[in-house]
């Protein structure tokens, strides 16, 4: 052998680090990202519903309370007040479009019996054509019946 001359090879460079499989942390912002939002979503339509729910009784409250308005304007306020309210804690497409007797059963899913198709609630469809108003009496009952009709909303599982 050569004195000047060494047995050594050349440097040899590792190979170029590939981007398959993912380091660890990518894995876990794959899980938490669709989580995370999957989550605010659900938590936006609680909220929501809550609020809703809760405005609804407030104004609920007022019509009650209301002893100068006509029983018409109040059943107008009733039925205004229900059908915003279903819309808001509901799919939008199950209920904004029904009308009559198709309006009346979707309200009577959520509480017990059939008070809105066989009952009081019946005012609620049926009102617009009457030519005599509501008298007190009825509107006091659908009131209750609406009050009832927003607590169940608030016990049903959202």
């Amino acid at each position: 052998m050569e004195s000047g001359k060494l047995p050594l090879r050349d440097i040899h460079l590792p190979e170029a680090i590939g981007w398959w499989p993912p380091a660890i942390g990518w894995w876990i912002l794959a899980i938490l990202i669709p989580l995370l939002i999957g989550l605010m979503y659900w938590l936006y339509r609680y909220v929501t519903g809550k609020t809703a729910i809760k405005a609804a009784k407030k104004l609920l409250l007022e019509i009650k309370q209301d002893t100068r308005g006509e029983n018409s304007q109040k059943l107008k306020d009733l039925s205004a007040l229900i059908r915003r309210t279903a819309i808001s804690t509901n799919v939008r497409n199950e209920c904004a479009g029904l009308t009559g007797q198709q309006w009346l059963e979707f309200l009577d899913r959520s509480v017990s019996g059939t008070p809105f198709t066989q009952g009081i609630g019946q005012l609620l469809a049926n009102a617009p054509y009457q030519k005599s108003p509501p008298t007190e009496q009825e509107i006091t009952q659908l009131t209750s019946l609406c009050e009832d009709w927003l607590n169940a909303q608030t016990k049903r599982k959202r």
